[in-house]
């Protein structure tokens, strides 16, 4: 069927006008009228080479549509004037070029004509209203970030109108204000907030407008919720886990990495469950696919801890494959990313370790402190790194602030390592700087030289003990009854008594708050309390106590398992097991392996009367064997730690001779070599 010309000229002319309908709800403007006014003669344009325009088949008074951003606006009143006089309105000489009258056009020319008109009109409207939206929004973000607190944002949300987008950094801001603060701080600022009467209302439209968040945005949202504490079995929370469920597979790294840190505070539940798994999965099958190390890194932290051991054999082995594009950073990251897996991967931190100590010497100080951290959590104990690390510090040791320097040191001591230099050369820069100590600070002194069993220099142990003591009775009115059992002991470990500490220890209501069995720490405060009570009783007896002090009760001690080599070893050296006692303990809290007694004179082992009383001849020396694990001396060395020290150096004051056993260096020797070492150790002058 033929279709008539003068029906494709009517389909067009209606397609028009269907056109300045729309254009007119665009722009506000009434009538089509105003429209062709407002849109005069311009430059003829063109599309694909072929000149295009549009005349005016509606009678009204314009000519032309423009279809370029670079329209020059004129009076109406000088188009009318412009007419041309024979009373065709429908063609114009433009530049040389006939434009013929919609009459005369074919189809094609006014399909082509019609559509990069509208496409251009649409374009320009979406220019002008992005441009027109661009300084409100730089306004919003720029009151945004001035934001102090929960109740700033929101107060800032009630005068605003709110897009998916503002909601979700909203929410994130009001978690960033409460970041740092104080707990007790963070506690007001909460209830201020959830009193807020506009925090029901962001939390509905975080509903209602959910679904139009990006990935990125909904973890964000899902995450400052989480942070700021709504509820976890609130509709809200349930809402963003069940949209997140349904888009995982559209989760970028970032996304995955914020959605990991969110799902490892969050409480089990059906939908938090479902989603850990689900995320399991999804890091399984991205595996291959993944060839960047930052975005393996990414991966492993977002399985966490409870991966299972295949799926995290897989990413170590991904990572392996890609060691030889590590990069310093990636080998720093390296360390925090297996310690939030609780994965130790010995080829993985020997050759970053490798790397770091390279280049120790470009990196700051929070990545020191962050791969220290993970040592700890990994318990990967690596002396060639903690030795660089140590060294770093002490050949730059005038860059670093006290506080800096604590903390290096309660890391080392976390790791049971003891740089020797570092705390000598720590103790200098101590007592010239100990006006700035704080209670913490003198605290985690105190820990760190009592723990590690380290003395300074002697030209320098009595004024540092005496500096730490006078500091730390400085705050005494300042304590709690925790604190100063805790300082008090870390003293008597270093044979330090400071007479106001141990006068306000020993008041009858703080024994009874240590000791009471509602305390959490009741049983372990018993034990310090022991420690003291027996440094006291044989290192300073001049300290004076009521016979009713109500020092704690004696602790029960666990029954010490016997070491079969070492057994093995004692029978072989004395043949008869009437010549020792095994198993001792000393003033209720100090335990010996092995007691002998050796007759100095003629050279041999005598035995111990039942009644554990040597006749006094002056010829006849008390031996302790002590058996120790390796987690009691300082890593690396057969440097005695805390405990252990102190058990040494009382029985040294009770007559005895010490003979100390590693359990891990005894371990390792043969049968013959046991034999001569403790030999030789026992019947040492």
């Amino acid at each position: 069927m033929t279709i008539h010309s003068a029906g494709n000229l009517l389909v067009r002319t209606l397609r028009l006008c269907s056109f300045l309908s729309r254009r007119c709800a665009l722009t506000g403007v009434r009538s089509h009228a105003a429209i062709i006014q407002a849109y005069r003669f311009v430059p003829l344009k063109r599309q694909n080479g072929i000149p295009y325009c549009l005349g005016n088949c509606l009678d009204l008074k314009s000519n032309r549509f423009h279809s370029s951003g670079k329209t020059e606006y004129q009076n109406p009143t000088a188009v009318l004037d412009t007419e041309p006089q024979d009373g065709n309105i429908y063609s114009r000489e433009i530049s040389g070029v006939s434009s013929p009258s919609i009459g005369n056009l074919s189809k094609r020319t006014i399909s082509e004509n019609l559509e990069p008109l509208e496409e251009e009109f649409i374009t320009e409207q979406k220019s002008l209203s992005s441009s027109t939206r661009i300084k409100p929004l730089e306004q919003f973000f720029g009151r945004l970030q001035t934001c102090t607190s929960p109740s700033d944002v929101l107060d800032l949300y009630k005068e605003s109108t709110m897009t998916w987008k503002q909601v979700s950094s909203c929410l994130m801001t009001m978690w960033k204000t409460t970041k740092r603060m104080s707990e007790d701080q963070k506690r007001y600022e909460r209830k201020l907030m959830f009193e807020h009467p506009v925090f029901e209302k962001i939390c509905q439209q975080t509903i209602r407008e959910a679904q139009l968040m990006s990935c990125i945005d909904l973890s964000y949202s899902l995450f400052a919720l989480v942070k700021i504490g709504v509820s976890q079995n609130s509709r809200l929370i349930h809402t963003l886990l069940r949209l997140t469920q349904e888009r995982l597979n559209k989760f970028d790294e970032r996304a995955l990495s914020v959605l990991s840190s969110c799902l490892k505070n969050m409480e089990d539940s059906r939908n938090v469950n479902a989603l850990r798994v689900g995320l399991r999965l999804l890091v399984e099958l991205r595996i291959p696919a993944i060839r960047r190390v930052m975005a393996l890194q990414t991966m492993m932290r977002c399985i966490g801890q409870g991966a299972p051991l295949p799926l995290k054999k897989k990413l170590e082995n991904k990572a392996l494959s890609l060691l030889n594009e590590f990069t310093l950073p990636n080998c720093q990251y390296m360390f925090v990313t297996l310690a939030v897996m609780d994965y130790r991967s010995l080829p993985l931190l020997e050759a970053c370790s490798y790397r770091i100590i390279e280049n120790i010497h470009s990196i700051p100080f929070w990545r020191l402190v962050h791969i220290l951290q993970s040592c700890n959590d990994l318990w990967y104990r690596n002396p060639t790194l903690l030795s660089a690390i140590g060294n770093h510090v002490l050949s730059s040791l005038a860059i670093w602030q006290v506080k800096q320097l604590i903390l290096f040191l309660v890391l080392f001591s976390e790791l049971n390592f003891r740089h020797i230099e570092l705390m000598n050369a720590f103790a200098q820069t101590m007592l010239a700087n100990s006006e700035s100590l704080t209670l913490k600070d003198v605290l985690s002194v105190l820990r760190v030289y009592s723990l590690l069993n380290h003395r300074p220099d002697e030209g320098l142990m009595e004024q540092f003990l005496q500096t730490l003591s006078d500091v730390f009775e400085l705050y005494l009115s300042k304590c709690s009854s925790l604190e100063l059992l805790r300082g008090v002991y870390s003293l008597c470990l270093m044979g330090h008594y400071p007479q106001a500490a141990l006068n306000q220890l020993f008041q009858d209501d703080i024994l009874n708050e240590l000791c009471s069995s509602g305390n959490a720490y009741h049983e372990a405060n018993e034990q310090m309390l022991q420690g003291i009570n027996l440094c006291l009783e044989l290192e300073n007896p001049s300290f004076l106590r009521h016979s009713d002090n109500r020092n704690a009760a004696s602790p029960s001690l666990s029954s010490h398992p016997v070491n079969a080599e070492l057994q093995k070893t004692v029978d072989a050296i004395l043949g008869d097991s009437s010549l020792y006692q095994q198993g001792v303990v000393l003033k209720n809290l100090h335990f010996i392996d092995y007691t002998i007694a050796f007759d100095q004179k003629s050279k041999n082992v005598v035995p111990i009367p039942q009644d554990d009383e040597i006749a006094n001849e002056s010829n006849v020396q008390r031996v302790a064997v002590l058996h120790a694990p390796v987690s009691a001396f300082c890593f690396g060395t057969a440097h005695p730690k805390d405990k252990l020290a102190m058990r040494i150096r009382h029985l040294k004051l009770l007559g005895y001779h010490v003979v100390l056993v590693s359990e891990h260096e005894f371990g390792k020797l043969s049968e013959d070599e046991r034999v001569g070492f403790l030999k030789s150790a026992i019947f040492t002058e």
